[in-house]
């Protein structure tokens, strides 16, 4: 299956937790770096996951956000460091790649942001991703 989502990284099961109709699901990365989804039980159930299970992470570019640097008192949970590597610039709209350990991301972000936050190619950034906006996928 193809599909237009950007954002494909692989990574495995490190923990569940439930509750009566989500749960988090962590996923360590290649890089070492944490990432929490939160999808249904039903997601969890009918992926058969659990810890130990292989699956990729899937998230749109729309729903990365980039920070100059770390963010506290933030209640996005994944928050992972990188460099932008390149970026294209519409007439409001931006593509922002950005280089992280084991992989790569594509943040859309209007061009304002891109101005105002002074990101160039070489631009160290932090990619913000609310945990329910990760969607899990397996082989």
């Amino acid at each position: 299956m193809s599909l237009s989502i950007r954002n494909q990284i692989p990574g495995t099961v490190t923990a569940i937790a439930t509750g009566e109709v989500m749960a988090t699901v962590k996923v360590r990365l290649a890089s070492g770096q944490q990432l929490t989804a939160a999808v249904t039980l039903d997601a969890v159930k009918d992926l058969g996951l659990g810890e130990g299970s292989e699956v990729r992470a899937l998230v749109k570019s729309t729903e990365v956000s980039l920070a100059t640097g770390p963010v506290a008192g933030l209640s996005i949970r994944n928050q992972i460091p990188g460099t932008v590597s390149e970026i294209a610039t519409g007439g409001a709209m931006a593509g922002v790649k950005v280089t992280v350990e084991g992989g790569e991301l594509t943040a859309a972000i209007t061009a304002d942001a891109v101005a105002d936050l002074g990101l160039k190619a070489g631009s160290p950034v932090v990619a913000l991703i609310k945990s329910t906006e990760v969607s899990l996928a397996t082989a």
